[in-house]
């Protein structure tokens, strides 16, 4: 069973069903299904995005997308790269994803693929992401 938690303000009229759809269909290539998982989405403006990445990754840099994996924290603050959190209640959060709606459109017409094409492909990648398939 998946818990999927979307926020979008109405100014950004993103697809709710395409983002679902890209998570269970990620989730499920990785052989999820049978879990209990959540995972968080909040659609931002371009503001919001920027204090995130300033405060985050240290960048002012433009962003599509942004994945914040939940992963247990060992002392003095360092994420311990082999575990999530283990809650109690056996609901695996894997956590959160921040898109990015003016950079996803900008994203979309670079790519020449419509709007919900971009979001399925950055909430997949951000998907995978939380699941430690990183970039290199």
């Amino acid at each position: 069973m998946f818990k999927i938690l979307i926020h979008s303000d109405s100014r950004y009229p993103t697809s709710r069903n395409i983002i679902r759809k890209s998570i269970v269909d990620t989730l499920a290539r990785d052989h999820l299904e049978n879990h209990q998982i959540e995972v968080s989405v909040a659609v931002v403006g371009s503001r919001k995005m920027q204090e995130l990445a300033h405060s985050f990754l240290g960048d002012r840099e433009g962003h599509a997308v942004l994945a914040f994996p939940f992963e247990e924290v060992a002392a003095g603050g360092e994420a311990r790269r082999h575990g999530f959190v283990n809650f109690p209640d056996g609901t695996l959060r894997l956590g959160e994803i921040i898109l990015c709606w003016p950079e996803l459109v900008t994203c979309a017409g670079h790519d020449n693929v419509t709007v919900d094409r971009e979001i399925y492909k950055l909430t997949s990648h951000a998907v995978g992401y939380l699941l430690g398939k990183h970039d290199e």
